[in-house]
């Protein structure tokens, strides 16, 4: 070999083992794609007959449309199935939905949906493949619909034609539908179809792939489709719908569901919960989350001392409860309803529904807690008591009740004072005859703004024994504790403290 000829021979030697490597990897990519290749589930594995798939068409001939399936065999489409007046409507790459007719080895065979003329032959294939068959509503009969199919006559029950109960049934006369055949008696003379059956295998199909992509605190857009009792159904996509409770409708409290919200309505919701048992799936909604809650600005725009209007929502054993924001609920009290006359129950002064005017007496927005008051709207009387009624001054009251001690007299809206027994004096046999509600002419004795106390009497009878009275009034006010030293003791303790003028 000379010296030119191993030179070449060099430089070649390279580019053989190159070709000879990438050879090497040729093979075992193709080994690798031919093992991969024969480990793939065959179509019978994937598809049934009556399945619903969604292909894309990869390639359209003069009576073929084939489609990519997902499988190692393409799908085949006769392609009149897709045409519309002759025409069709498709091109590659467009993705189309189709019902599974046959699975074998070599193929897939697809069907856009059956229609037109058929034998029996015909309709008993549809049914045992569960493939739809195009069929026209014609009437509203006893207890559901006939329906044209095939050049067929065919019997709808009206629980079988939508999803929700038929309320109108002009909605469906008339229309053209997929149905599902479910029986074939007498030769073709007794068919009973379903829209419903497949309406929900669509349904499944939609919500499986819808669910996949949702999660617990995700906000998302639906339309309000029907009201209930206890809240408002969301179609949140096609088939597919969640609840929005009474409670998460709002921040304001509503009794009804068209308070917040009407069919056909945009909203946004945020997901509560997903919930999955055997009668389904239950997808919970708050739109009133993906707003502000509004007692963050409660801080803000109310303060104790203001007069706010708000409306009365609902009535309580201890109160009444009023919205005074959107969202924000103060409690008046029962106590805070009236200074002119001792309130038992809230709904003697207001009804729920009832717009009122009172006055913020407390907030605490952290704890969520609004304090409000009706009878300091109109101001406290007891506040105009000192020049009116001071010792000495004579005025017409009215008797409010009587007492084992005395009788309780009403001067003015609000403020009552004590007529005690003790000075009654000459008085007593007439005062006796007085009834509730009639007038009475009294003078006032003393009077104790502080403790909102006024000491009556008679008017023209002197009072004899001031601690007569004061005795009265104790008897009136609310007992002391028990120190539970019992009669001896507090004897005992009264004569150390008489020795020694002083309580050790």
């Amino acid at each position: 070999m000379t010296s030119t000829e191993s030179t070449i021979q060099e430089a070649a030697q390279p580019q053989a083992d190159a070709a000879q490597s990438t050879h090497l990897e040729a093979e075992l990519s193709f080994a690798e794609m031919l093992e991969q290749h024969e480990q793939e589930e065959p179509p019978q594995a994937r598809f049934s007959p009556g399945q619903r798939v969604t292909a894309r068409i990869v390639a359209i001939t003069g009576e073929t449309v084939f489609v990519s399936t997902g499988a190692k065999v393409d799908g085949i489409v006769d392609r009149q199935e897709l045409e519309v007046d002759g025409e069709l409507p498709y091109k590659v790459d467009d993705v189309v939905d189709l019902y599974v007719v046959s699975v074998s080895p070599q193929e897939v065979k697809l069907s856009k949906i059956i229609r037109g003329a058929g034998g029996i032959a015909a309709l008993e294939e549809a049914k045992d493949a569960g493939l739809p068959v195009e069929g026209k509503v014609t009437a509203d009969i006893k207890g559901g619909f006939a329906v044209d199919i095939m050049k067929r006559r065919a019997f709808c029950p009206a629980s079988q034609m939508d999803l929700r109960p038929v309320e109108d049934v002009s909605l469906y006369v008339g229309q053209s539908f997929p149905f599902l055949i479910t029986r074939i008696e007498s030769s073709g003379r007794n068919i009973v179809v379903s829209r419903r059956a497949l309406l929900e295998q669509e349904q499944n199909q939609n919500r499986d792939a819808v669910l996949a992509t949702m999660q617990v605190g995700q906000v998302c857009e639906g339309r309000v489709t029907r009201l209930a009792p206890f809240g408002a159904f969301v179609e949140l996509a096609p088939y597919v719908e969640g609840l929005i409770h009474l409670s998460e409708l709002s921040w304001t409290r509503v009794a009804q569901a068209d308070e917040a919200v009407s069919v056909g309505d945009l909203v946004r919701a945020k997901i509560l919960a997903i919930d999955t048992t055997d009668k389904g799936t239950r997808i919970s909604l708050s739109t009133r989350q993906v707003t502000e809650d509004p007692w963050y600005a409660v801080a803000e725009r109310l303060h104790e001392g203001d007069a706010v209007e708000g409306k009365v929502v609902r009535i309580a054993p201890f109160g009444a409860f009023v919205e005074v924001l959107p969202g924000v609920e103060g409690l008046i009290h029962l106590s805070e309803l009236s200074y002119e006359r001792r309130i038992m129950k809230a709904d003697e002064v207001v009804t729920a529904g009832e717009r009122v005017t009172v006055k913020v007496k407390e907030v605490s927005a952290e704890k969520r807690r609004l304090s409000l008051s009706l009878r300091d709207v109109s101001g406290n009387p007891w506040e105009t008591v000192a020049p009116s009624f001071v010792p000495g001054t004579e005025a017409t009251g009215t008797l409010e009740k009587r007492a084992p001690f005395g009788l309780f007299i009403t001067l003015a809206p609000g403020v009552t004072g004590l007529l005690p027994n003790s000075a009654q004096g000459p008085a007593k046999a007439q005062l006796a005859k007085v009834g509730v509600g009639e007038a009475v002419a009294v003078r006032v004795t003393e009077i104790d703004l502080q403790n909102r106390k006024i000491t009556l009497a008679p008017a023209g009878v002197e009072v004899a024994e001031s601690a007569a009275v004061e005795r009265e009034w104790k008897n009136h006010a609310p007992k002391p504790a028990s120190t539970g030293i019992g009669a001896l003791g507090l004897a005992l303790q009264a004569a150390k403290v008489a020795k020694t003028g002083k309580k050790k």
